[in-house]
């Protein structure tokens, strides 16, 4: 069952955040939804975006101006939260980059995370199926996209599905969280020490394995000026095995932007023109 925190209208559609029971999470979850003003009419394709560190399901519909072009396209934008919130795990709060607010999209199987820190899962299954059965979403037409930690796990979701997911995008994603800080630290503390069970949530590693290829494309935007480019983010090592493996890949290096929103709310809208092509073609 939906609880509607509060709904705003917006470019002829409707700003929504709501709150929902999760079976996957074990916990109340909020997720932001915009429908565009064609959903009044029927099902909309839908695009999942998957926010990154410290970030909420507010951010990107507060942030980016992106239902803007979601309303000229026709589709849905759904913002879930970016971990649990009030798990009671010891130390969940500790740190801005593991635990509350970085949950960094896998299913943790570590000590107390694996009982409610389920965001890959969580995504994939709950989410998804929360809004295809309660709002007008059509399940055949879903892509997903999203920003650093969420580029991260937009890349791995589709990768891992592109049953469900049928178009891809990231906005400076940690690209190959194995080789960095970031992401050695949250697969440590969520999954053990075990690096072979790491590979499952690492895109560069799931690129050459994937069952199936996109063929439109993987669309991928990194800004030259963003401070954790040199050591956390490793666009280089996601276009390389890209190339190995014979997944169209668009990699575009913009000079001067940095990794925030002015960065995000600039390309935004060719993200949305990119997923459009595909979800808008049948």
């Amino acid at each position: 069952m939906l609880e509607t925190r509060s709904s705003h209208a917006c470019h002829g559609g409707v700003q929504q955040f709501y709150q929902h029971d999760s079976r996957t999470i074990g916990l109340p979850m909020r997720f932001a939804v915009y429908l565009p003003p064609q959903a009044a009419h029927g099902k909309v394709p839908a695009l999942f975006y998957l926010a990154g560190l410290t970030c909420t399901e507010e951010t990107f519909p507060m942030k980016a101006g992106a239902q803007r072009f979601a309303a000229r396209h026709g589709i849905a934008l759904i913002a879930p939260d970016t971990s649990p919130r009030g798990a009671g795990v010891p130390g969940e709060s500790d740190a801005w980059d593991f635990g509350v607010g970085a949950g960094f999209y896998v299913d943790a199987t570590r000590d107390a995370w694996a009982k409610h820190y389920r965001m890959y899962s969580y995504v994939r299954d709950d989410l998804r199926e929360t809004v295809c059965a309660n709002l007008p979403i059509d399940p055949a037409r879903l892509g997903i996209f999203g920003h650093s930690m969420g580029g991260h796990g937009a890349l791995v979701l589709a990768l891992r599905n592109p049953d469900l997911y049928r178009s891809v995008s990231a906005f400076a994603p940690i690209a190959a969280p194995m080789r960095c800080p970031w992401g050695e630290k949250a697969f440590r503390g969520y999954l053990g020490d075990n690096r072979d069970a790491w590979r499952d949530y690492d895109a560069s590693e799931l690129v050459g394995c994937a069952s199936a290829k996109f063929a439109a494309g993987i669309l991928v935007d990194q800004g030259l000026a963003d401070q954790f480019l040199d050591v956390q983010l490793n666009p280089d090592v996601f276009e390389a095995a890209c190339g190995a493996a014979g997944q169209p890949l668009t990699l575009r290096r913009h000079a001067g932007y940095d990794h925030g929103y002015y960065f995000i709310s600039t390309f935004v809208e060719d993200h949305l023109a990119h997923h459009a092509k595909v979800l808008l073609a049948s």
